[in-house]
């Protein structure tokens, strides 16, 4: 089982925490799925977003999928919370773009789309609310290709758009095959010879979406679960898993810091590289600083936390870090691990 560290983003009210409580409910972690209107949520656990229905900060969830573990990150939309954001970006292997089918590509979705597209961040679409009136997923894919400068390979089609049996039917589109062909000179022979075969088309959506040279489109809704399981399948086989070497030194960077019930630094990592454990003294940071870990978590099935050892490609909760800051990197500073201490600008 490998593991793949996800990010959702989109621009506010998208649905991007109704698709994460969706994924949730469709791979078993959760048996009802929460509401953002009435405050019921696995991710949204402060009053404040309770209250308002919105997400202000980042929060972590898992699930598993087929031979996947997911780490999911649900990020705000709101721009008042953009720094949050900023803070998950680095962190990422890759991320879900959501975007309404109803009031199509907004601001904040140009902004997410050009800053992932220059991390090289694998990137899938999701147009979300296909059953609401006035939806539309054509004219959405073409307005996001067109805005966003983004290749977009469309991964089958949606029907009765503006009605609750909205649908959406996966299946290879033609427009998906003149993409890819694009980015591939044997795809584009094979599209000349008149035969494509299946494998090949396969193999070239995969690695192209993993280069971040193109991005899979899928449309559905989140309320009525139309389009989640082939956006899941995506994620599943069109992602890169996290990698890296758990015997290698350990290299990670933070990207949260909450506090505990006692008052406590509660560190959100990512681990490039190497393993931590209870007990282990790690540099923190630029200045000389040292910590020395003594609680070690790492997310289980939804927001659950089990105790173990911390290794390379996970996100974990650290306990005993008391001078540790966002952005600090943790143990031998990378070049993917120093991502979030120069926070890129949105």
């Amino acid at each position: 089982m490998h593991l793949l560290n996800l990010g959702i983003l989109a621009h506010v009210d998208a649905g991007k925490t109704s698709l994460t409580e969706r994924l949730l409910h469709s791979a078993g972690v959760i048996d009802e799925i929460g509401s953002v209107d009435a405050g019921s949520t696995r991710t949204d656990t402060l009053a404040l977003e309770r209250q308002r229905g919105i997400t202000i900060k980042s929060a972590v969830v898992s699930f598993p999928l087929d031979d996947v573990t997911v780490n999911l990150i649900d990020t705000p939309g709101h721009p008042d919370f953009i720094a949050e954001v900023e803070r998950v970006l680095g962190v990422l292997d890759g991320a879900v773009l959501v975007v309404s089918a109803v009031e199509g590509v907004q601001a904040q979705t140009r902004v997410l789309m050009r800053t992932l597209r220059r991390l090289r961040i694998p990137t899938l679409l999701f147009v979300n609310k296909i059953d609401r009136r006035g939806a539309a997923y054509e004219d959405v894919l073409r307005a996001a290709a067109g805005r966003l400068s983004a290749a977009l390979v469309p991964m089958g089609t949606a029907t009765g758009l503006g009605t609750p049996a909205a649908r959406f039917t996966p299946g290879t589109v033609p427009a998906a095959l003149d993409v890819l062909a694009g980015h591939d000179d044997d795809l584009l022979a094979a599209c000349l010879d008149g035969a494509v075969p299946d494998g090949l088309l396969r193999r070239a959506l995969a690695e192209q979406t993993r280069q971040g040279l193109v991005h899979p489109a899928y449309a559905g809704s989140a309320i009525t679960g139309a389009g989640v399981d082939a956006l899941a399948d995506g994620i599943r086989r069109l992602l890169p898993a996290a990698d890296g070497d758990p015997e290698g030194p350990v290299s990670g960077t933070v990207f949260k810091v909450e506090r505990g019930p006692a008052g406590e630094k509660v560190a959100y990592t990512r681990l490039f590289s190497g393993t931590l454990r209870v007990r282990d003294r790690i540099p923190v940071g630029e200045e000389g600083r040292e910590g020395r870990v003594t609680a070690v978590q790492v997310f289980d099935h939804g927001t659950d936390t089990r105790r173990a050892e911390a290794t390379a490609g996970r996100i974990a909760r650290l306990w005993g870090l008391s001078e540790v800051r966002i952005g600090d990197w943790l143990g031998t500073p990378g070049k993917t691990a120093g991502q979030l201490f120069a926070p890129p600008t949105l």
